[in-house]
């Protein structure tokens, strides 16, 4: 007996399970007719391809709930090699789509090598109707309850992001005789860089970034505690008193093998002075108008590791044509193919060149400078404040 007349004999008691769109991949036109018979009588629709390259530009243009494709699309290859490959470029596609794979010289080595290529089921020819039936059902269920937690935790992600960006200013306040552009970048959906820029009083600005260790959900977890403790603090105390105060707190709030980098200052724009602590937090770098550079070298201990560390602050006046560079390390450790980072020198080399930039074009040129040194394949969150003395200054 045929394995059409076996498909049209097949009961139909799947056809009241929630059947879905599977696409039938073979190069032989009996086995195609055999199997569009027993999936449609069984409540599934099908589209059916008899060449690799079919089947990839059906996967990039419509959407199929299961594929069932064959391993053998030349005759005379019993390898199935032609189908190994095709496994690896539909997985690039959509990694979760269930793969059965069907060969009529399957071996136990070639079921191996196609699972861990990425097929989610295996089944030889010729084969049974019903055991191909349940195998069909068992990867729809599994996954449809795949999509269903990753679409979940995407809904979840987002919302998370949603909260974390509400937590950074939505505009930059205009401080007269300074112009201040910032940008933060996370490397994955939330991550745990953090700064703030705030106008205290008229002669005041206060802007800070910190830098929490690790990354993805937990990072921006515990970013969240540090702008919890630091809102009320804000422009009520020196940047010393501040970062002591902030680190006890944290100290008792951030787990074991954790910690943040910080950076606070306090901008006075009726003497052009820069007054600040940097706890742990990679050196700022001031960019003079005439090209020459300097670190404000005042640092103390991270947040969360030592709850009565003393800490001190510096200060620094800008000049007209003057620029601020404050960022995190994600920045300058943008690694290119050869493992080199992008580095401070870039940083500032980029700077030198641009110094007659406004502060919102050095940024995009920043940004841009350590992008194309890495080919836009950034290893942490970056983030970075530019703070550009105008010429205005009186």
């Amino acid at each position: 007996m045929g394995m059409e007349a076996v498909a049209m004999q097949e009961p139909s008691r799947f056809a009241q399970i929630d059947a879905g769109r599977v696409l039938i991949a073979d190069d032989q036109p009996h086995i195609l007719d055999a199997l569009q018979m027993l999936l449609r009588g069984n409540g599934f629709s099908t589209q059916v391809v008899t060449h690799p390259a079919r089947l990839l530009h059906a996967l990039e243009t419509e959407q199929f709930d299961v594929v069932l494709m064959d391993l053998n699309y030349t005759r005379g290859n019993m390898e199935g090699t032609e189908g190994l490959d095709l496994l690896s470029k539909i997985r690039a596609i959509d990694s979760l789509l269930p793969l059965i794979v069907m060969t009529a010289w399957s071996s136990v080595d070639l079921a191996v090598d196609a699972m861990r290529r990425g097929a989610s089921d295996f089944i030889q020819k010729p084969w049974d109707n019903h055991e191909l039936l349940l195998k069909l059902q068992h990867q729809l269920a599994s996954c449809r309850a795949q999509r269903r937690e990753k679409r979940l935790h995407e809904e979840e992600l987002q919302e998370a992001r949603d909260i974390q960006q509400s937590l950074l200013p939505r505009e930059l306040p205009t401080i007269p005789g300074f112009e201040i552009a910032a940008m933060t970048q996370p490397l994955r959906f939330v991550g745990g860089d953090y700064y703030t820029v705030a106008q205290v009083s008229d002669r005041h600005t206060v802007f800070c970034i910190a830098d929490v260790a690790g990354k993805g959900l937990s990072a921006a977890l515990l970013m969240s505690s540090l702008q919890a403790a630091l809102k009320p603090l804000t422009g009520k105390l020196p940047p010393y008193e501040l970062c002591g105060r902030l680190n006890r707190i944290l100290c008792d709030l951030t787990p074991v093998g954790k910690f943040i980098s910080f950076f606070y200052a306090v901008l006075d724009t009726s003497e052009n002075r820069l007054e600040y602590c940097n706890a742990g937090h990679n050196p700022p770098v001031v960019v003079r108008a005439d090209g020459s550079s300097a670190e404000l070298q005042s640092s103390g201990a991270v947040f969360g590791q030592f709850p009565a560390w003393p800490y001190e602050q510096g200060d620094v006046q800008l000049h007209p044509g003057d620029t601020l560079l404050v960022f995190t390390d994600g920045l300058i450790e943008a690694f290119d193919s050869e493992g080199r980072a992008f580095g401070e020198e870039n940083l500032i080399g980029t700077a030198r060149q641009n110094r007659n930039a406004t502060a919102g074009d050095l940024l995009n040129s920043l940004l841009n400078a350590a992008a194309n040194h890495c080919g836009n394949h950034f290893h942490d969150d970056a983030s970075l404040i530019v703070v550009k003395a105008t010429e205005e200054i009186v």
